[in-house]
């Protein structure tokens, strides 16, 4: 037993327990991701979009923490993932380019969210899930 404990304070130390909690949320994220992907391929661009955009939102919010940005505007309420993209990029969390696609995922999303469906089609459904798979994989929380 204390061999055990031993192991997980070194690990722990080192660094190597965040890289599973990492892991595990890289995963969590997968799972929504694939179902958005099944959704899409059965004819429901709307639904993808709002579920890739929803995981892409999460994923800002893990790298916010991650990178120790605030979650909360001074007043207490939540900060908009669109701030929250531009301050991950100015801390250097991701480049001014992964900004730039965020910021259009992001969009379509909310598009997607409000009704607005004819502002986009199952093209750049496809294009955004896999953009977001590519961005989560290269940029863990």
């Amino acid at each position: 037993m204390l061999g055990i404990l031993s192991a997980l304070r070194l690990s722990y130390a080192n660094g190597y327990l965040a890289s599973i909690y990492e892991l595990v949320h890289a995963d969590l994220f997968a799972d929504f991701l694939e179902m958005a992907e099944h959704l899409l391929e059965n004819g429901y661009k709307d639904a993808a979009a709002v579920i890739s955009g929803s995981v892409l939102e999460e994923h800002l919010r893990k790298l916010a923490t991650k990178s120790g940005i605030d979650l909360l505007k001074p007043d207490g309420g939540p900060k908009r993932s669109d701030t929250l993209n531009g301050e991950l990029s100015t801390a250097g969390a991701y480049s001014k380019l992964d900004l730039k696609s965020i910021t259009g995922w992001l969009d379509l999303r909310n598009k997607a969210a409000h009704g607005n469906y004819a502002e986009y089609d199952r093209q750049q459904v496809i294009l955004m899930l896999e953009g977001i798979k590519h961005f989560i994989s290269r940029t863990p929380a």
